[in-house]
């Protein structure tokens, strides 16, 4: 199956973009809580070691695509105190969740969340030094359309780094990670959402989306080079990065 024909539901008329949004939109005021639980913490680790993959070139301008409620942009600030980020997601509620948090912590001056399309991004060419995304790609409509915009709006010599979940290859890892994906992440996320779709389309997506070799390649399509592949917590997660 190919991965941009998982859509969060089969049965709506909406394009994978506009269900993607409405999914996020009715799901942000539990997103963090349940992410955080779901992962066990790890995903705080995950971000971090996203950022330390782009400190070499000492970024000063940041993009954060799919931004979500904010944790990564947040955790970017954080640990780069001369660094300005911006932050898209086109889902209007998570980004609002993410004011609220990026407000709590006095980190207004430093990101700016806003509405666009990963698609179609709202930026000039060789305009960032880095650009992040955490567990966003898989949810692009056109993923080669929006790896191309990540490109186009980084310099040259930027670094790109980006976290998607991946599939466990050794066993028991491999076995109890599939069962907590298929069966207790979708039951226990519908419970605390009460979305009926959201947590089992993350499985699915998961499943079907192109992991290590095969993603790097389509990045090195998309223009990125030295691309590599790092696979994170036993391959539960991986980091991906690149240059421009």
């Amino acid at each position: 199956m190919k991965h941009n024909s998982v859509v969060p539901d089969s049965a709506s008329k909406l394009s994978k973009k506009e269900q993607v949004a409405d999914m996020f939109n009715n799901i942000a005021g539990k997103y963090d809580f349940l992410n955080h639980l779901l992962s066990m913490g790890i995903d705080k680790g995950w971000r971090t070691k996203a950022i330390q993959s782009i400190q070499i070139i000492e970024p000063t301008k940041i993009l954060d695509v799919a931004t979500g409620t904010g944790d990564l942009a947040i955790a970017a600030a954080q640990k780069l105190p001369n660094a300005q980020i911006e932050g898209i997601d086109i889902a209007a509620q998570m980004l609002a969740v993410g004011d609220v948090k990026i407000a709590d912590k006095a980190l207004g001056s430093r990101i700016r969340l806003r509405v666009a399309d990963s698609e179609n991004l709202p930026f000039e060419t060789n305009n960032f030094d880095a650009v992040l995304c955490a567990y966003g790609v898989r949810n692009f409509q056109d993923l080669q359309a929006g790896l191309s915009e990540m490109n186009r709006v980084m310099r040259i010599g930027g670094r790109l780094a980006i976290l998607e979940f991946s599939q466990p290859k050794k066993f028991p890892v491999k076995q109890v990670f599939t069962f907590y994906f298929k069966f207790i992440m979708p039951m226990f996320g519908k419970l605390v959402s009460k979305h009926s779709t959201a947590y089992s389309y993350l499985p699915e997506s998961v499943m079907a989306f192109p992991e290590g070799a095969d993603f790097c390649k389509i990045l090195e399509d998309c223009g990125f080079k030295n691309t590599k592949a790092r696979p994170l917590t036993f391959g539960i997660t991986s980091l991906y990065t690149a240059e421009k």
